[in-house]
């Protein structure tokens, strides 16, 4: 009996050493977005219980993305691949294919009502990345009120590819939710105070069209919805005339474009410098608009402070 004794307090021990050994957490969630603003909406929503990679990272044009060995072997272990859709990374779809994605593509302006891009084109990419946005635009994101549908389906399938998880994004969805909607209101207060026929810029692409039509602004752009698409010089002179004929008081330079066009037209327009608008990518953890929120809050600032009279 003694050697059975020994084995069952043996057990037990082992039992109880089990019991009061903390849990192994589970293993995060390889997440893969397509570029910097959305990889922090992922992180937003799914907090610790993910890993979050993005393709194109901060201050990064994502016009003018070319895949590398790597991409391909981060989507081949991702279990969601979140990308923007309305054309702005169409190749986020040929390369998941071809990296042997078994997961979840994610589109996250799915249900958004799109806009028209009326500087639309078509282009392939000399290395055969197309950026072909067609008769869309894709900035949708700069219109607060889309983010939330952009929270809503990351919160969606994050829960569906881990259940067990669920609760906890529709916690973080909800309170980040919340946190968007007081941003939009923040947008709309601080923008109704200045007339309407003072809220007129000049941008280096057409990415504004959204903030635009959400909150009153009326934006002219150098070149179209990429910043790969070339204005011509019969444009860029109509745009100065433009300038100059309704009086628009200040241009702005974004974080993924080169400055020396919106400086030329600036120059040739009479209008004054406003600084620097966050578009497509947010910027370095150290700069001005290291998360969504902050980017949205930044351009408001440098808006605000570039339609002041007092600027002028």
């Amino acid at each position: 009996m003694l050697p059975y004794r020994n084995f069952a307090l043996a057990v037990l021990a082992l039992l109880l050493a089990l019991a009061s050994a903390p849990l192994r957490a589970a293993a995060p969630v390889e997440v893969v977005a397509s570029f910097s603003i959305l990889g922090d909406l992922v992180r937003q929503v799914g907090g610790d219980r993910v890993r979050v990679t993005t393709l194109i990272g901060p201050d990064e044009d994502a016009h003018a993305y070319q895949a590398r060995p790597s991409d391909s072997r981060l989507l081949g272990r991702a279990r969601l691949v979140v990308m923007n859709g309305l054309g702005f990374d169409a190749w986020m779809e040929r390369l998941a294919r071809s990296a042997g994605f078994r997961g979840t593509l994610v589109v996250a302006s799915k249900g958004v009502e799109p806009l028209s891009g009326e500087h639309g084109h078509g282009h392939e990419h000399e290395h055969g990345h197309g950026h072909d946005h067609g008769a869309v635009d894709p900035h949708a994101w700069q219109d607060v009120a889309n983010v939330v549908r952009y929270v809503a389906n990351i919160g969606a399938a994050l829960a569906a590819a881990d259940p067990e998880g669920a609760a906890v994004y529709r916690a973080n969805a909800e309170r980040y939710t919340a946190e968007l909607q007081a941003l939009d209101a923040e947008i709309r207060a601080a923008l109704a105070k200045v007339p309407a026929e003072r809220r007129r810029v000049v941008t280096s692409h057409d990415a504004f069209a959204y903030f635009g039509r959400a909150y009153g602004v009326h934006f002219l752009a150098a070149a179209g919805v990429s910043n790969e698409s070339q204005p011509s010089a019969a444009g860029i002179a109509q745009l100065i005339r433009q300038l100059r004929k309704e009086r628009v008081p200040v241009v702005f330079v974004e974080n993924v474009s080169d400055p020396r066009l919106v400086e030329r037209i600036r120059k040739e327009g009479g209008a004054r410098l406003g600084g620097t608008l966050f578009s497509d990518a947010l910027s370095s953890a150290d700069g001005e608009a290291p998360t969504y929120v902050a980017l949205m809050r930044s351009n408001l600032a440098a808006l605000m402070e570039g339609l002041s009279p007092q600027g002028q």
